[in-house]
């Protein structure tokens, strides 16, 4: 019972640490590793063996695979490429301008880091705005929640899909049968609402055309040749991950593997590429696997999986849903990522039960990926869109976002459980 106690506590603690950014949330995570193998060590059931056993190197791998090809083609100009193409096909009209962008990062979401899609042309976005005279506020917000709606579509879109998949079995094609359909339907909605909420923002005629008109999107691209090099890269690896049952090998290889080619191929400075790489997330992720590996070894993520169990031994679609909305609401106030590790193991035990568990990880998916836009603190998209509003005449505040994000979030999780509802009877 004393090794449950301490276990829980130490997880606990590291996410009040991460919440209240007292350290940077990696610091926060490594704090909390340390802490756990230190106590498991004296307490006898955990050692530094078992936390390096408790590391999922394939979300790791696979994450800075995709963050390499990601930086390798940033540098190529592609993604002020697109968006000035798509701000000169609406002819800066701010609704077109909405959907246009809006399904742009949507799409890009689907395959490269939520993070780094914003990164890239959120302040892009801001000064196309400001070349229009249109306010950025409603573009801003919509790529922000869209950012969080592509990851859900896919293996590799999010984080937590990708731990899901490491540990699940699930394939690449397995999430766009499941949960992309739901994310497209959740991305019509959401846009639908920014487009509703800011409609007075929206209908704003546009200035200075000519300008936009006189930029020409070519001189984006900085290395065309690279370009169309890294393009063809990025494409086998989202083919390979297509034939994944025909060429068995895990995402993380492929990405990997897509990494080396681009080293052969496209010959970038290769220092850059991998300096450029997020390796505080990184840390962030294996000081969570640690933590959790703890209170797992501990036979506290064993006792309350039995307690699930009993609840989705009675009802397994009621305890689907009940775990699709908990998600959401906890990711709201709590970042995605420690909730979805800590369930993980859960899930894992109650499977070994003889209990089909294939409802509750696509119901944790969904949760954790929806639940992110319920408030500004439930993805680091939303951080970082909130902070180079700031610099803007019209800051996203908090009142903003509670204004469209969550009624977001409510709407897309209700859309989101009469699917699950319908699909139910197919997920074995």
């Amino acid at each position: 019972m004393i090794e449950y106690i301490v276990s829980g506590a130490i997880f606990l603690i590291t996410l009040v640490l991460i919440i209240a950014e007292k350290f940077n949330r990696t610091t926060a995570a490594l704090l909390g590793a340390l802490a756990m193998v230190i106590a498991g060590k004296f307490m006898g059931f955990y050692d530094e063996k078992a936390a390096l056993a408790a590391l999922d190197f394939q979300t790791i791998f696979l994450l800075l695979g995709m963050m390499v090809l990601v930086n390798i083609l940033r540098k190529t100009g592609f993604f002020r490429y697109l968006a000035i193409k798509l701000a000169k096909i609406s002819r800066g009209n701010p609704k077109k301008l909405l959907w246009l962008l809006g399904g742009l990062i949507f799409a890009v979401s689907m395959f490269l880091n939520n993070v780094t899609s914003v990164l890239l042309l959120a302040p892009l976005t801001i000064i196309i705005a400001e070349m229009l005279g249109i306010s950025p506020l409603p573009l801003l917000m919509a790529e922000a929640l869209l950012a969080n709606l592509g990851g859900v579509a896919t293996l590799v879109g999010d984080p937590p899909n990708i731990m899901i998949a490491s540990v699940s079995g699930f394939s690449f094609n397995d999430f766009l049968i499941y949960l992309a359909p739901i994310a497209l339907v959740c991305m019509f909605i959401t846009i639908g609402i920014v487009d509703w909420v800011y409609r007075r923002e929206l209908k704003v005629k546009p200035q200075n055309l000519e300008e936009l008109e006189a930029m020409n999107e070519n001189d984006a691209v900085k290395d065309p040749k690279a370009l169309k090099r890294i393009l063809i890269i990025l494409g086998l690896v989202i083919l390979l991950f297509f034939l994944s049952k025909i060429f068995p090998f895990s995402p993380a290889f492929i990405s990997l593997l897509g990494v080396g080619l681009a080293f052969l191929w496209v010959k970038p400075d290769i220092s850059l590429a991998l300096e450029k790489a997020e390796w505080e997330v990184l840390l962030f992720f294996a000081g969570l696997f640690v933590v959790v590996g703890g209170m797992e070894k501990s036979g506290l993520l064993g006792l309350l999986a039995q307690q699930l169990g009993g609840l989705a031994g009675g009802n397994l679609l009621g305890t689907s849903l009940i775990l699709l909305w908990g998600s959401a609401l906890l990711s709201a106030v709590v970042d995605n990522i420690p909730f979805t590790i800590a369930m993980i193991p859960v899930i894992q035990n109650l499977g070994e039960t003889g209990i089909n568990v294939t409802p509750l990880w696509w119901a944790l998916a969904l949760g954790a990926g929806l639940g992110g836009n319920g408030s500004p603190i439930g993805a680091s998209p939303n951080i970082i869109v909130m902070a180079l509003s700031e610099k803007t005449s019209h800051p996203i505040t908090f009142k903003n976002w509670l204004k469209s994000g969550t009624l977001v979030t409510l709407t897309t999780c209700l859309a989101a459980s009469l699917i699950f509802i319908f699909l139910f009877k197919f997920m074995r």
